[in-house]
């Protein structure tokens, strides 16, 4: 483990060795976007510095920010303001948030003028590196550190960019939509054991399933028409939708979406 915090200043420092933070520092590292020596990462808690140390061979494992130029701030909400202060000290001039619900103007006022500050909404599947995150600009960033941003959480998956007013927004579509997916995977292995499959059957039916539709919308149709090819007049997936229409799954979505973007923003005004 390297503990060194005389870090060189070009050090990119991610402050929060939690599940997030790890998965970004793995995905830095595995697209070579920074080398393990100029790399940190800020972990407080010492068992955690440990294993941290064990998964990033060469990475400075501290447990306060080293010198540095820039930090991706991924602790809890309410730890943001103290960690972006504790990284400007350190010498860092770019400030990611991947932190929900905390604000440009909140963050900006901690960090201090002369801050570029950048606030996104990155989801769970960053942790295996096929995550959706959405950067949104403070009022010092520019365009070459939103570039900057998107190299970074680009190494774990796809980033958009997004005027703050639409974070939440974002956030009740991406940020919560893994859970509605695997919602669906759970009622899917329901209904199939329900209609008499074996469990371990189901689960690897369904998995599966998911992961192979997923793997054709990747390839850029429009779900609708995916959903056109796979319906033949009058047969058994005309027969399930039907019920899904009755039901009006399609509202049920879209007001889930609008609930978590809602409190989203009631989270963001506490």
């Amino acid at each position: 483990m390297t503990t060194d915090s005389r870090a060189p200043a070009e050090t990119l420092v991610i402050v929060g060795g939690g599940n997030m933070g790890a998965a970004l520092a793995g995905g830095l590292l595995a697209a070579g976007v920074v080398e393990a020596s100029a790399l940190a990462i800020v972990e407080v808690a010492a068992d955690r510095r440990e294993a941290l140390s064990s998964m990033f061979h060469g990475v400075t494992i501290v447990s306060a920010p080293p010198a540095c130029g820039s930090a991706v701030i991924a602790v809890k909400p309410p730890d943001v303001p103290l960690a972006a202060r504790d990284a400007v000290a350190a010498g860092a001039r770019r400030i990611l948030s991947i932190a929900a619900g905390v604000t440009l103007k909140t963050i900006e006022s901690a960090c201090g003028d002369g801050v570029a500050v950048i606030r996104s909404m990155p989801n769970t599947p960053a942790l295996v590196r096929q995550g959706a995150s959405a950067i949104a600009a403070g009022s010092s960033a520019s365009d070459d550190d939103m570039r900057w941003a998107e190299h970074v959480l680009g190494s774990v998956g796809l980033v958009v960019r997004v005027p703050e007013t639409q974070l939440d927004a974002v956030t009740g579509l991406a940020g919560s939509g893994p859970a509605y997916l695997f919602l669906v995977a759970e009622s899917l292995i329901d209904a199939g054991i329900a209609a008499g499959l074996p469990a371990d059957i189901v689960d690897q039916l369904v998995r599966q399933l998911l992961v192979g539709s997923a793997a054709l919308l990747a390839q850029g149709e429009p779900p609708a028409d995916l959903r056109v090819k796979v319906t033949s007049p009058g047969g058994t997936t005309a027969a399930g939708l039907r019920v899904l229409g009755e039901r009006n799954l399609h509202q049920a979505f879209v007001d889930a979406v609008a609930a978590a973007t809602a409190r989203s923003r009631e989270l963001g005004a506490s």
